[in-house]
């Protein structure tokens, strides 16, 4: 099955060798997404709220540049510094699936890249 690279400059660049996206067929996997602002190159807000407002946003700009969106996601996996921050994290994720959410999983991990806070990846149709 052939694979094609998804990139979009409306997303962080990859910070090591990946691929920001990669479609096969009709489903498209991301890479993780940390709370990068692509303009900056930078992680610009501290506190959780703002960090998964940017994730959601950097994720959302792979999805359109592969030609799919959030309501035909099918999977997310969080991974989280601080399950204490679960609750504003779900909080943020909600507002982009009102309806007929994917499957996910969350799990905290002891460190992210440049100490993001959260980082999400996901799974989609096209």
């Amino acid at each position: 099955m052939k694979r094609s690279i998804i990139s979009t400059s409306h997303a962080p660049a990859a910070i090591g060798p990946y691929s920001q996206a990669i479609r096969t067929g009709d489903m498209l996997f991301t890479s993780g997404q940390i709370p990068i602002v692509p303009s900056s190159g930078k992680i610009e807000t501290v506190d959780i709220a703002g960090q998964t407002k940017q994730v959601m946003a950097n994720l959302d700009e792979v999805l359109k540049a592969a030609g799919t969106d959030f309501s035909r996601v099918v999977k997310a996996t969080i991974f989280l510094t601080d399950l204490g921050n679960f609750a504003t994290v779900n909080e943020i994720y909600a507002t982009c699936f009102p309806k007929d959410p994917p499957a996910r999983s969350c799990v905290q991990v002891s460190k992210l890249p440049k100490d993001a806070l959260i980082e999400i990846e996901m799974i989609a149709i096209i």
